[in-house]
C-alpha cells in the first residue's frame, strides 16, 4: 500500500520542492519527481541555484539510461517506465497514473485556492484506493 503525505499551505513551492528534495538526497533517498514540463524546467534550473556551495545531483527522465541510473533525483512528465519506485513527489495538478507503483508519495500545495481544490480531490482519490494518508500543515508548523 503507497503512504501519502500531503504539505499543505506551503509559500514557495518550487523552493520548498528543493528542500525538501536536498532533505531526501542527504538521507540517501531516490526520488521520482513528476509535473508539467514548464514546472519540472523551473524545478531543473532551481535546483542548479539552491546555493553556491551545493549541488544535488539531478536529471531529466529523457536522459540516457546510465544517467538515469544513477541521479537520486529524476525530473518526469509521466510514469511511463520510473526510474524506481520508492518516492515520487508529485508536483503536478492531477493523481499521476501508476503513483500506487511507489512506496511513498509526497504532494506539496499552496494556499492558492484552485491548487487546494484540486489536492482536496487528489487527497480524495488517495483515500478511495486505500493509500494511508499523512497531513502536514505548514501553517501549523511555523516552517514555510
Amino acid at each position: 500500500m503507497t503512504a501519502v503525505a500531503f504539505h499543505f499551505n506551503v509559500d514557495d513551492r518550487l523552493g520548498y520542492a528543493c528542500r525538501w528534495l536536498r532533505k531526501a538526497v542527504s538521507q540517501r533517498t531516490r526520488v521520482v519527481v513528476i509535473g508539467p514540463p514548464e514546472t519540472l524546467q523551473a524545478l531543473d534550473r532551481a535546483l542548479w541555484a539552491m546555493s553556491e556551495t551545493e549541488f544535488l545531483p539531478h536529471c531529466l527522465g529523457t536522459a540516457p539510461t546510465e544517467v538515469v541510473a544513477r541521479s537520486p533525483i529524476v525530473l518526469v512528465s509521466s510514469l511511463e517506465e520510473p526510474a524506481h519506485r520508492h518516492i515520487l513527489l508529485n508536483l503536478g495538478g492531477h493523481v499521476p497514473a501508476g503513483f500506487e507503483q511507489f512506496e511513498r508519495v509526497t504532494e506539496v500545495v499552496t494556499q492558492d485556492d484552485t491548487e487546494r481544490s484540486g489536492a482536496r480531490e487528489r487527497w480524495k482519490h488517495y483515500l478511495a484506493s486505500s493509500c494511508s494518508i499523512t497531513r502536514h500543515d505548514l501553517a501549523v508548523q511555523g516552517g514555510r
